[in-house]
């Protein structure tokens, strides 16, 4: 009630202001229709969306604000602020002061650098990144040295990652022999100074290459899962497992840069990540993943961008590596992925056809989603595609995408932008 009524309250100043000021209102309102293809032909997703973006901008100073709107039928209206901020121009730096959307990096689709902004996983990897990414309240500042920038951000309380809800059908509890009890008592960090997380980023440009330079420390934005066994005095044998999400404390420097050689876009981005809390298994107690091992990790890739005719395609070779492996480890030392898109346009641009993946190469597993946007008239679209999810039956783990094996849908969207 309190996000409505200040949503509302701010749609309202915005409104009375626009008179005689300059005031810039645009966004879009869409119907989204999902549905299973499996044998339940169940909705995924039936959702209205109001998009909202208003600014306004007077001498050195300006004002964003990105309220948003979910209607699901049979449910209460979701109401949400994605940014809200305040941007002050000086003559060498710029500073911006709010709820905020940061990104940086190179990569499409990954998430190496483009760290600062926690993801909603609601819906896994679905949505358009703009709603995946968001909003935190944060101190940014700009300071330009001719072509270069250097850009800092404080963010003084720490905001998780949204997980989808235990009955969601992206939710990914692990699978035990034993009951298992989730106790989150552990996985709020306390709103105080020496919580607050730091990154500072330097960016140069030339005309042969951009490059970014990064570091910073922070929150693991994904919990790690710490897992004890409930046992007795009388029966030392575990009857159950308690789960307990905690978030720690990370280290990480890291870049990216991209270069055109005749036509080609080669892209490449990496992060060291120092101290990050790995699951692993216990031979004590039954080989269960009752222990913590802290280890550093790598995290990079390699890309390239081009054009066949009309034909935009881009590919990406992505790998985490853990460094100094131990073998109690649950997650695998090298984990490898790759990406691909395939986009072409028709009948004067009026007609997209796209293909983009991603291929889990350790399990053999894959997202794959086509789709075709026809734009109707000025500012309405209609886009139609799938989301395919491919499971290696031969595999003894199902992967990050095959595990969603049993929820391949097709969809339709009806936007109108303004």
């Amino acid at each position: 009630m309190k996000m409505k009524s200040l949503i509302l309250s701010l749609i309202f100043l915005f409104g009375a202001s626009s008179y005689g000021q300059s005031l810039e209102i645009n966004g879009y309102v869409r119907s989204y229709l999902g549905v299973l293809t499996n044998d339940t032909n169940d909705y995924s997703i039936n959702q209205n969306t109001l998009d909202l973006k208003l600014k306004r901008t007077d001498d050195n100073v300006s004002f964003f604000a990105n309220p948003f709107i979910y209607q699901y039928p049979n449910q209460d209206v979701s109401l949400g602020l994605r940014e809200a901020y305040m941007d002050v121009y000086f003559n060498t730096m710029d500073l911006r002061i709010g709820k905020q959307q940061i990104i940086w990096g190179k990569a499409d689709g990954m998430f190496i650098t483009d760290i600062v902004s926690p993801k909603d996983l609601g819906e896994f990897l679905l949505r358009d990144f703009d709603e995946i990414r968001t909003g935190i309240t944060s101190l940014k500042a700009n300071y330009y040295l001719g072509d270069n920038t250097v850009e800092m951000v404080w963010i003084p309380t720490f905001t998780p990652t949204i997980m989808p809800n235990e009955t969601s059908i992206w939710s990914r509890i692990p699978e035990f022999p034993l009951p298992i009890t989730i106790d989150e008592s552990q996985k709020e960090i306390p709103g105080r100074l020496e919580n607050s997380e730091g990154f500072i980023k330097f960016s140069g440009m030339s005309s042969l290459l951009d490059y970014e330079i990064m570091a910073g420390v922070m929150w693991d934005d994904d919990p790690t899962l710490h897992i004890v066994p409930i046992i007795t005095v009388d029966n030392p044998t575990p009857t159950g497992l308690r789960l307990s999400p905690i978030h720690h404390q990370l280290t990480l420097m890291g870049g990216s840069f991209s270069s055109e050689l005749g036509g080609l876009i080669l892209r490449g981005e990496g992060a060291y990540y120092m101290g990050k809390q790995f699951s692993a298994l216990n031979p004590e107690q039954m080989n269960l993943p009752t222990s913590l091992l802290e280890k550093d990790y790598a995290h990079y890739l390699i890309g390239t961008d081009f054009s066949i005719g009309t034909t935009r395609f881009s590919t990406q070779f992505i790998q985490r590596a853990i460094l100094d492996y131990d073998d109690l480890i649950v997650q695998e030392e090298l984990d490898n992925t790759m990406t691909f898109l395939a986009n072409r346009t028709f009948l004067q641009e009026t007609l997209t056809l796209q293909l983009f993946g991603y291929v889990g190469l350790n399990n053999e597993d894959a997202l794959i989603r086509p789709s075709l946007t026809y734009d109707l008239a000025d500012g309405f679209e209609i886009l139609a595609g799938a989301n395919i999810f491919v499971k290696n039956e031969e595999s003894e783990t199902a992967g990050l995408f095959g595990h969603y094996d049993e929820n391949d849908m097709v969809y339709v969207k009806v936007k109108y932008s303004f």
